[in-house]
């Protein structure tokens, strides 16, 4: 049985309490993780305290920028050790994890120790009453120790855009993934003390969140929490950060639009939806669970993105034609469940899925399935309005640009929205009246990492990417000089 450790002051901890971890393809146990104590969680707060003030707090910009490449080295390196790791968590094909999951985790330690080595100072020369004037400068010095709560869906991608820059500014973490998905965020700390990286810098502490999170978040000797989750989990987590006045960044739930014009190029805009409604079996908080298709192509384009559903190949990881894996977990599917019925509940007409998929009886016992699509609602709908994190949508028809508009912002939620259109100026004119953090426009989840992302209205607060993750991850001194 394979063992999943936490990580503390450079060393892999055992507390004697364990917690199973079931793979989501075929339900069946494949690991144990050993559960951080109360105890454990201090010591790893208290190692990443006395980290900032040993040889990580000394060393200099550049030193750290090297470490932070010798960091993406090593994952690269162990890039088959990561891919296995990270798809028996998730269950997601190898397909996805090798082409997204992996390079980009390695690749975010890259780009912000670039964004770090290249940032610069700001200087003004200000005049004063006895004409000698004075010269204002700033000076970016770590924050603290930064608590790192990370999510399931994309557990290394997601935990290292919050690691990298964090450590690119000097900080140090303490990390606490999903209790679903923990293989790697622990395997990332051989990284860790391979690529030189001092004891105390990463930190990694396992359990529920419920218990292990509430202990960490409340720990009063965390700077600054950032997390990546729930909208209800990030309210409770910005109250545990008001005691004591820290900082938080919170990237939350969606009820992510898209908007098909029937000027849009069909090919284009179906390849381009089938990966928003659907890639990672849906629990993407950029994934587009609303779709709103002027009239003119309604029935073609539903007929369209119900044959690419029918089309994707649910199996097992390794298998290179495999483009769907299951979700995360037996309750998360009981969650989704409860919204296919509560479609049919209140009047949908099932275009396709809607249930449970029929798998070979090695994969019967995962966490499958159907991808699914429906129409006929009206916007009151329950999955209209409520984020479900499954492989869903709902398809609407329109009349007017006003009108589409008025439906995609029409949510509480802000995140990411995508339109489709071949007309530039209506493009534009669209996408800056989007209430989101993004929008995409003929594309969907094509980052710049050196650009803002976070959301709007109940999608969370702050923004990370480029010199934005340095804004949060920093705090700045200005020194005033009377010359």
């Amino acid at each position: 049985m394979r063992k999943v450790q936490g990580f503390i002051n450079g060393e892999f901890v055992s507390s004697g309490e364990y917690g199973n971890i079931f793979s989501p393809a075929t339900g069946k146990l494949v690991c144990q993780y050993d559960i951080t104590s109360a105890e454990q969680v201090d010591q790893a707060v208290q190692a990443a305290e006395a980290a900032l003030k040993g040889p990580w707090g000394d060393m200099s910009i550049q030193d750290r920028v090297d470490i932070l490449y010798k960091i993406a080295d090593g994952i690269e390196a162990r890039f088959e050790e990561f891919l296995e790791a990270e798809c028996l968590d998730t269950g997601k094909p190898y397909s996805l994890a090798k082409h997204i999951d992996i390079p980009r985790g390695a690749a975010n330690f890259k780009v912000f120790a670039d964004t770090i080595k290249n940032a610069a100072d700001e200087a003004f020369h200000t005049p004063t009453p006895d004409g000698t004037g004075a010269l204002n400068y700033t000076v970016r010095k770590p924050k603290g120790v930064v608590g790192v709560i990370g999510p399931w869906n994309l557990p290394l991608l997601l935990m290292t855009w919050k690691v990298g820059p964090a450590l690119a500014c000097g900080n140090t973490v303490v990390v606490k993934p999903s209790e679903e998905t923990q293989l790697t965020t622990s395997l990332l700390g051989e990284v860790m003390n391979d690529a030189g990286v001092p004891k105390g810098v990463y930190n990694v502490i396992l359990g529920k969140g419920s218990v292990i999170g509430e202990a960490l978040i409340t720990n009063p000797g965390l700077d600054a929490i950032t997390f990546t989750g729930s909208t209800g989990t990030g309210e409770r987590i910005a109250a545990a950060a008001a005691k004591g006045v820290r900082d938080s960044s919170l990237e939350l739930g969606g009820k992510n639009a898209g908007i098909v014009f029937a000027d849009c190029d069909m090919d284009k805009a179906i390849e381009g939806t089938m990966r928003s409604a659907f890639a990672n079996c849906g629990q993407v908080c950029i994934g587009t669970e609303r779709l709103y298709v002027e009239r003119p192509i309604f029935d073609e384009f539903v007929r369209r993105l119900k044959e690419g559903a029918e089309a994707l190949k649910l199996g097992k990881s390794e298998d290179p034609t495999t483009n769907m894996g299951p979700l995360i977990s037996k309750s998360h599917r009981e969650k989704v469940l409860s919204y296919y019925q509560s479609a049919v509940d209140e009047g949908a007409t099932v275009v396709t899925g809607g249930g449970i998929p029929d798998m070979p009886e090695e994969l019967a016992g995962g966490y499958w399935i159907q991808p699914t699509i429906w129409t006929g609602l009206p916007e009151t709908a329950t999955v209209v309005q409520e984020e479900i994190f499954g492989p869903c949508t709902h398809i609407t028809p329109f009349d007017t640009e006003e009108e589409a508009i008025k439906l995609a912002n029409d949510t509480p939620y802000g995140l990411a929205s995508s339109i489709w259109t071949e007309n530039n100026s209506r493009a534009h004119r669209v996408a800056a009246q989007m209430e989101t953090g993004i929008c995409w426009i003929n594309s969907w989840f094509l980052r710049d990492l050196r650009t803002p992302f976070g959301g709007s209205k109940q999608s969370g607060t702050g923004r990370e990417g480029g010199h934005y993750s340095l804004e949060f991850y920093s705090e700045m001194t200005n020194i005033c000089v009377k010359l």
